[in-house]
């Protein structure tokens, strides 16, 4: 019982989180990371088993066709720069947490937030003002091009034509 309240407090929690203000509300994306959120952190996981920050990053993007190497720095040297005011959703997000270069990988989400494995908290969406990350933030990358973009991390149209 316990289990399925907190399930459903954390679903609840990412409509709160993701819902209106999110750029992909119920996108192809949206439900991938929602089905991730509370996922554990695992050094080295990259499945719903466990995941580490680029584990994580991976898994979203397999699950979108598009194929990430398992390591953050890696995924720093893909795709395109992207400044932190043209960010979009599905744009990875870097950050430096060891002092030694990038060492942590998300996901913008929209409305100034990025969904990401932490270490302490395991799969959760965090602000990019928070006090931790704003001032390791290294970058960002876009690596999905915009047909990509259109077809995994746009709301999907509701058709409701009702006059």
């Amino acid at each position: 019982m316990k289990k399925k309240l907190a399930a459903a407090f954390l679903s609840f929690s990412i409509v709160l989180t993701l819902g209106a203000g999110s750029a992909f509300a119920d996108s192809k994306m949206d439900k991938v990371i929602d089905g991730a959120i509370g996922t554990k952190y695992v050094s080295g996981g990259t499945s719903t088993n466990g995941f580490d920050c680029s584990g994580f990053t991976m898994y979203v993007f397999d699950k979108m066709g598009i194929d990430l190497p398992h390591q953050s720095g890696s995924q720093f040297k893909m795709g395109d720069a992207v400044s932190r005011s043209d960010l979009r959703a599905g744009d990875l997000v870097f950050f430096n947490t060891t002092g030694k270069g990038v060492s942590h990988v998300g996901v913008y989400v929209g409305s100034g937030k990025f969904a990401h494995a932490s270490s302490s908290k395991g799969v959760t969406v965090t602000s990019l003002n928070d006090s931790y990350y704003v001032s390791r933030f290294v970058g960002a990358k876009r690596v999905m091009g915009s047909s990509a973009y259109q077809s995994v991390a746009v709301d999907s149209e509701d058709n409701d034509d009702v006059q």
